[in-house]
C-alpha cells in the first residue's frame, strides 16, 4: 500500500509525465491499428489462396505445402480440363505424362494422407465452379473400401479440411483470412512473384515428393517395407470365402461419391479408375477375410464402372511390380520410374492393348458419349 500511496504522489507531482504517457499510448494503439489495417489490406489485395471477390487479378503461385488450402487455387486458375485425385500413391502421376497419353491438361490433386470424401470434395469443387472435366483418374487405395469412411472423423485427418475455401460463399472467408499464417503466406507470394523465392509445388499440383533416385538405398527401403519381421508374406490357406449374404451385408460408403461423380459428369468425362501399386506387404494378405472384403468393393466398383462405361484398371494385387522392393521407398509409395509405367498402362489400355502386370476390369462401353455436352473450358 506505502509503494501505491508513493506512486501516486509522484504523478501529482507531474502531471505532465502523465499526459505525455497518454500521448504515447495514443500513438502507439493507432500506429498497431494502422499496421494492422495495413497487414489486412494486403492481405485481401494479395489473397494468397484466391478466395477474395475484389483482390487484385494476378495469377497466384502455390508457396506452401497445404494442400487442401492451396488445390482450389489450382482449380479456380482454369488452366485444367482434367484431374488426378486420390492419395499420396498418386501424387506421382506426373500431368505432362497424363497430358501427351491422353490428351487433356491435367492437374494432380492427389492428397497426402488424404480421404475418400476429400477427394470428392475437390471433385464437387471443379464441377460447381468450371464445369464436366474431360478426364477425372481416381487414384483408388483402401480408404475408398472403408467400412465407415462417411463418419466425420474419417473424412478428414489430423490436418484439418478448410471447408470455407470450398463452400459458395466467398464473404464468409474473409474472417479465416485474418492471422498470422496468411500474412506470412502474403509475404511469401509477392516475394515468389518477385523470383526471389521457388514455388512450393508446380501450378498443376504436381511434385516429386520422394527423395531423388541418386539416393536410393534398396536395405533402407527394405527396412520401411518389412520393419524387423519376416520378408514375405504367407498366403492364407484355406483362403476366406464370404457367402453372398456377408458380401451383401459389407458397407463401403465411400462408393456413393464416385456414383455421384459418375452420375454429374453424365458420359461427359472420360473415368479412369485405377488401383495403385501398393507393395504386397500394404496389401491385405491373400486369402485373408480382409482381402475377400477388398475384392468385394472392387466388384462394387467394377459394377459402378460399367454403369458409367468407365475404364478400371487393377494394380492392386500379388505381382511381379508389387513384390519386388527395388520399386518403393517404403511400403505405399514406388520409385518414379513405375509412375511412368502407371501413366503408360493406362493409355495401353485405354487402347485396348494389354497392361503389365495389372488388371483390365472394365473398357470404356460409350466412348461415343464422350464428345457430347458441354465440358470445363479453359483458358490458355
Amino acid at each position: 500500500m506505502k509503494a501505491f500511496r508513493h506512486l501516486a504522489t509522484l504523478l501529482n507531482r507531474f502531471p505532465r509525465t502523465e499526459r505525455l504517457w497518454q500521448r504515447f499510448n495514443g500513438a502507439f494503439a493507432a500506429v498497431l491499428g494502422g499496421c494492422i489495417a495495413l497487414l489486412g489490406f494486403l492481405i485481401f489485395l494479395v489473397d494468397p489462396l484466391g478466395v477474395v471477390p475484389f483482390s487484385l487479378p494476378m495469377d497466384r503461385p502455390i508457396v506452401d505445402i497445404k494442400q487442401r488450402h492451396f488445390y482450389p487455387l489450382v482449380i479456380r486458375s482454369r488452366r485444367y480440363d482434367s484431374l488426378v485425385l486420390g492419395t499420396s500413391t498418386s501424387r506421382l502421376l506426373d500431368p505432362a505424362d497424363l497430358d501427351r497419353t491422353l490428351g487433356h491438361r491435367f492437374a494432380n490433386l492427389a492428397l497426402n494422407d488424404g480421404r475418400a470424401w476429400e477427394a470428392w470434395s475437390l471433385a464437387d469443387l471443379y464441377l460447381r465452379e468450371i464445369g464436366v472435366p474431360k478426364s477425372i483418374v481416381i487414384g483408388l487405395d483402401g480408404i475408398w473400401c472403408h467400412p465407415q469412411a462417411d463418419r466425420p472423423e474419417n473424412r478428414i485427418t489430423v490436418r484439418g479440411f478448410p471447408g470455407w475455401i470450398y463452400d459458395e460463399d466467398p464473404w464468409n472467408d474473409m474472417a479465416y483470412l485474418v492471422n498470422g499464417r496468411m500474412v506470412e503466406f502474403a509475404g511469401r507470394t509477392i516475394v515468389t512473384l518477385l523470383g526471389l523465392r521457388p514455388e512450393r509445388l508446380a501450378k498443376n499440383g504436381f511434385a516429386v515428393f520422394v527423395p531423388p533416385e541418386a539416393d536410393y538405398d534398396l536395405e533402407r527401403a527394405r527396412q520401411h517395407i518389412w520393419g524387423d519381421g519376416p520378408r514375405r508374406v504367407a498366403p492364407i490357406e484355406p483362403e476366406v470365402t464370404l457367402t453372398e449374404a456377408e458380401r451383401t451385408a459389407l458397407p463401403f460408403p465411400a462408393l456413393q461419391w464416385i456414383e455421384d461423380l459418375q452420375t454429374r459428369t453424365d458420359g461427359q468425362s472420360e473415368l479412369i479408375y485405377v488401383w495403385m501399386p501398393v507393395h504386397l506387404r500394404s496389401q491385405p494378405v491373400p486369402g485373408s477375410r480382409d482381402a475377400a472384403v477388398e475384392e468385394e468393393c472392387k466388384s462394387r466398383i467394377d459394377d459402378l464402372a460399367r454403369q458409367a462405361g468407365a475404364l478400371v484398371i487393377d494394380w492392386r494385387i500379388p505381382s511381379p511390380l508389387t513384390t519386388d522392393d527395388k520399386n518403393y521407398w517404403d511400403g505405399l509409395h514406388y520409385r518414379v520410374p513405375v509412375a511412368g509405367a502407371i501413366v503408360n498402362s493406362i493409355g495401353q489400355a485405354r487402347a485396348g492393348d494389354q497392361v503389365g502386370d495389372g488388371r483390365v476390369w472394365v473398357t470404356r462401353a460409350r466412348p461415343d458419349r464422350l464428345s457430347q455436352g458441354e465440358n470445363a473450358q479453359v483458358r490458355d
